[in-house]
């Protein structure tokens, strides 16, 4: 693994404090699917919590993006640090008092995904302003080991939380670890805009989409991903799955949770390969063909171990796909458009997990456990064989080869 981006101090601050807080993070994930199973015992109202996310994603995904070109990255990144830490400490209180309102948990949520919202796009609009471009890909790579990490360790850490203090022993684990990430954006140089700026409102968030929509590349890289996880996403069915296979074990839950997560540590760890692909379009459609595959395989087993084994087979070929869209993106945009199209991306990146969750809920109270996952891999993996290798654009495109970027329309000034 590539590891040079961790010599620069800005990003290295950046990194352990992603670390630290995304175990935390992971935590509340399950600690909060959970809860919402317990209360209302059913799949589809843990996949609405998907619906909770992808609301204030959208909306101020995109918008904190326009504005992450237009203000200075720091002062946003730690305004929306402190929107996020707010939202997990209410999930905390009312966890404390038991009031078991199933809407109140539902607005924890969307509040704490209007913090992600803003600092998502923020923090990926940084990374190429405090390291040389050679440099990127190597921290998109890192990046995800962060997550990956975090999505080990939270969701096995919010288990034994769970099964020894309850709900709220979980979240004050999330707010105590979150105390990382925000350390570290207040430790960041200042970071003004550069170039024209627009100003941030709908004018400057429709030209970023332009901009996404006039280049088969990056609008095809959305494309595959938001496939991916709307039809191939089962997370939604996991406490089902727990309780219908092993007992609704918490460690069980744990496990499958945290089993993508492990998969994508090892495709992390051992990610130098990646920047040497040239063909990137159809290496994209294979690995999230070998994605879909892998969470149909999971949803035929019956054994926990041949369950993490499929999902982390597919979370590898989900990082790997990641890394390869994040550093297209970056590389790809000017730096006065970096905000708004990061904004884009979050909002597929984030969104499409939401959607999948609404979309695996709703077809398992269909059609069963079986059907909404297994079902869910086998027509991702159909689907994105199909359109991803019907844009020739995307199917011939070459990381190592000049790209001309869509023109740009003129921004309206402030």
């Amino acid at each position: 693994m590539d590891t040079r981006p961790l010599g620069v101090q800005a990003y290295r601050r950046l990194w352990v404090g992603q670390a630290i807080s995304h175990i935390g993070v992971g935590a509340t994930v399950v600690a909060v699917g959970q809860q919402v199973w317990e209360l209302t015992q059913s799949s589809f109202w843990v996949g609405l919590l998907g619906m909770a996310n992808l609301v204030p994603l959208i909306v101020f995904g995109l918008w904190g993006g326009a504005v992450a070109d237009a203000v200075d990255r720091r002062k946003l990144l730690i305004a929306g640090s402190v929107v996020a830490w707010a939202a997990t400490l209410l999930i905390l209180v009312q966890a404390l008092l038991d009031l078991r309102n199933i809407w109140l948990v539902f607005g924890a949520v969307a509040l704490n995904a209007t913090g992600f919202a803003i600092t998502g796009p923020t923090r990926g609009a940084i990374i190429p302003r405090i390291l040389e471009r050679e440099l990127v890909p190597a921290a998109n790579a890192l990046n995800s080991l962060v997550y990956s990490i975090g999505a080990v360790a939270g969701p096995m850490v919010g288990a034994v939380m769970l099964a020894s203090g309850g709900f709220a022993a979980a979240y004050a684990v999330d707010a105590l670890l979150f105390t990382g990430s925000l350390y570290a954006a207040l430790r960041l140089p200042s970071l003004p805009p550069l170039g024209e700026v627009s100003r941030p409102g709908a004018r400057a968030v429709l030209a970023g989409l332009s901009f996404i929509a006039r280049s088969p590349v990056l609008l095809m890289s959305f494309v595959v991903d938001i496939i991916a996880m709307v039809f191939a996403m089962p997370r939604a069915l996991f406490p089902e799955l727990s309780a219908d296979r092993f007992g609704g074990s918490m460690i069980a839950l744990g496990w499958m949770t945290s089993a993508m997560a492990i998969g994508a540590v090892a495709g992390a760890l051992f990610s130098g390969w990646v920047g040497r692909v040239s063909r990137q379009g159809v290496a994209l459609v294979v690995v999230i063909a070998v994605w879909g595959l892998a969470v149909a395989a999971a949803g035929l087993a019956h054994e926990l171990w041949l369950v993490v084994t499929f999902m982390a087979v597919g979370g590898v070929a989900d990082v790997v796909s990641s890394v390869w869209r994040q550093s297209i993106l970056q590389l790809y945009a000017p730096d006065e458009m970096r905000g708004r199209l990061q904004g884009a991306f979050m909002v597929v990146v984030a969104g499409g997990p939401r959607l999948g969750d609404l979309r695996a809920g709703a077809t398992a109270t269909a059609f069963g456990l079986s059907g909404a996952w297994v079902g869910g891999g086998i027509a991702c993996m159909v689907t994105v064989l199909v359109v991803g290798l019907s844009v020739a654009g995307f199917r011939n495109f070459r990381a190592h080869q000049p790209t001309q970027a869509p023109d740009r329309p003129a921004p309206e000034t402030g």
